[in-house]
């Protein structure tokens, strides 16, 4: 082969070859790219504060025939879920006479229970309905002793512990 037949032949395949590097080299490929923030989920928390927490809701000495002694509490939910509150005596003696001492729980106008001083059963429950997270409502506990009430009431004592319990509502699903 001579040198012009040698050019003629390598001048058209260094053209294809060069061509053929720009095709593979220019990356002729559509894309598309896209990002979402982090997905984030935080739980909520049903908490609640007690006005008399660690104290006495109501307390008399020396009570006689036809006083009245009056307690309230504040119970506050603290917390950010809504949720279900209830209170339970978790203990009570009373030593009077069956329908000498009485008690009334009170939520405003609204009676939760009206009966004999420590006549709720222990760690029954009572339902105060739901609370808005940062709802509150103030309780009053009244007791009475009987103006009828015959000396053989004398020096008698009676007694009860309550505790408030908050229950979260029941979980759902959120679509977004």
């Amino acid at each position: 082969m001579n040198g012009t037949t040698s050019r003629k032949v390598l001048v058209p395949l260094a053209t294809l070859l060069a061509a053929g590097a720009v095709a593979v080299g220019s990356g002729a490929t559509f894309s598309s790219q896209s990002a979402n923030a982090a997905s984030t989920v935080t739980s909520g928390t049903l908490l609640q504060s007690n006005s008399k927490a660690g104290a006495q809701i109501f307390g008399l000495s020396n009570l006689k025939p036809g006083d009245v002694v009056n307690g309230s509490v504040v119970i506050k939910n603290t917390g950010t879920l809504p949720g279900t509150f209830t209170l339970r005596e978790t203990s009570s003696a009373n030593a009077f006479d069956a329908d000498m001492l009485k008690l009334t729980i009170t939520d405003g106008a609204k009676t939760l229970y009206t009966g004999n001083f420590g006549g709720l059963a222990d760690n029954e429950l009572v339902d105060l309905g739901q609370y808005a997270a940062g709802a509150s409502k103030t309780y009053t506990f009244s007791v009475a002793l009987d103006a009828t009430a015959p000396n053989t009431q004398q020096d008698r004592t009676a007694s009860a512990s309550y505790e408030w319990v908050a229950t979260q509502l029941d979980g759902g699903t959120t679509n977004q």
